[in-house]
């Protein structure tokens, strides 16, 4: 099995084993990030948006240093959880931007399928684009036009950290999936023009 999965993972470029592997870096910076948002905002909401420092200072030694050594206890945990699913993780990863696929040979050298699936596929990306600009517009528009919702949700660090780790895992996904809708949809358009092709003779 090991065998199988390493002749599996040697089928590919290292350019693509470096892709896979950024792509798994910062899914780990997002998970970190977004779990170290998740505790300050819970610090946040049980201790004060201010004077957790101060009150850390005014602990004892000891609790002091039980309390960093068991942050940094976290860490090196969760750094040990992602190292283990290093490989699998990657090698997932690496197949699922690159699978293979064969096309037919009639398609292959067709300048005019290949300009009508490219272009569609990019008119769909850009729609997808679009929609996240205009959503992100919005939001700044509302924040600066004073909500106070928005402004009690961000009046702390800990949603903010929390937020830009939630971003961090919106754009490894927008990523993932435009590279997958880019590569997978180009064939399966093929395939239904083939299709169509063969009931119209």
């Amino acid at each position: 099995m090991e065998y199988s999965s390493s002749s599996i993972v040697k089928e590919y470029t290292k350019i693509q084993k470096v892709i896979a592997t950024i792509f798994y870096i910062l899914i780990v910076i997002a998970s970190i990030v977004s779990l170290g948002g998740v505790i300050w905002t819970f610090a946040d909401i049980f201790i004060g948006v201010t004077g957790k420092f101060e009150l850390f200072l005014n602990l004892s030694l000891g609790y002091q240093i039980a309390i960093i050594a068991g942050l940094l206890a976290g860490l090196f945990f969760l750094l040990i959880f992602f190292f283990g699913l290093f490989k699998k993780s990657t090698r997932s990863l690496i197949k699922f931007i690159y699978r293979k696929r064969e096309l037919e040979e009639k398609y292959k050298n067709r300048t005019d399928v290949k300009i009508a699936a490219g272009g569609l596929l990019i008119s769909l990306i850009a729609i997808i684009i679009g929609i996240i600009f205009a959503i992100i517009q919005d939001v700044v528009t509302v924040s600066s036009g004073g909500s106070s919702t928005l402004v009690d949700l961000f009046g702390s660090t800990g949603p903010w950290i929390l937020f830009i780790g939630i971003g961090l895992f919106l754009v490894v996904g927008i990523a993932l999936f435009m590279i997958y809708f880019w590569k997978n949809g180009y064939y399966i358009l093929l395939r239904l023009i083939g299709a169509i092709e063969k009931q119209s003779t």
